[in-house]
């Protein structure tokens, strides 16, 4: 009766043992697959990359990572982000054009030359976002996902109501 307590007691120990190492064997496996496929389906940074766009962690991590992470750093590229929001149809063209208007009399750049002047202001013409994070998000490489389209979308909200404060 003892030797077959101890068979049985082994018997678990042993299906015990086995079933932590398929485990943790599964959960690397997971984390290589995972890895792989943020490798291959975009970059970890908000840079993005014309080919693919973001990874659907990063677009995810973008929508989810506070006002700074779509915010503009300086009201000159607000402005510029505006434009290229108003024409990329992100953003309503009136109501952009109007509150941009303002705000570049605010900023003392009513001419347009005075504006093109300003690095700021041209990054945010061609959709690089100059973010609150000190990172840089190019609006136009992101992808066109359905996710991509909501940060695109969330961004020109943000700049919009930076913009509404800052002239306000």
């Amino acid at each position: 009766m003892k030797a077959s307590k101890v068979i049985c007691a082994l018997a678990l120990a042993s299906s015990v043992l086995t079933g932590q190492a398929l485990a943790a064997s599964w959960q690397d496996q997971l984390s290589s697959a995972a890895s792989e496929l943020s490798n291959s389906s975009g970059t970890a940074s908000t840079a993005g990359t014309a080919s693919s766009g973001l990874s659907l962690s990063t677009l995810t991590g973008l929508l989810n990572g506070g006002n700074q992470a779509l915010s503009a750093n300086s009201m000159t590229n607000a402005a510029g982000v505006m434009e290229y929001c108003a024409k990329n149809k992100l953003a309503s063209a009136t109501s952009t054009e109007n509150l941009k208007s303002q705000l570049m009399n605010k900023l003392g750049m009513e001419d347009t030359a005075k504006a093109v002047e300003k690095p700021d202001y041209n990054q945010g013409l061609m959709g690089l976002l100059n973010t609150g994070k000190g990172q840089q998000l190019d609006l136009t490489t992101i992808g066109s996902s359905p996710l991509a389209e909501k940060v695109k979308t969330k961004a020109c909200d943000m700049v919009l109501k930076q913009a509404a404060n800052f002239v306000s």
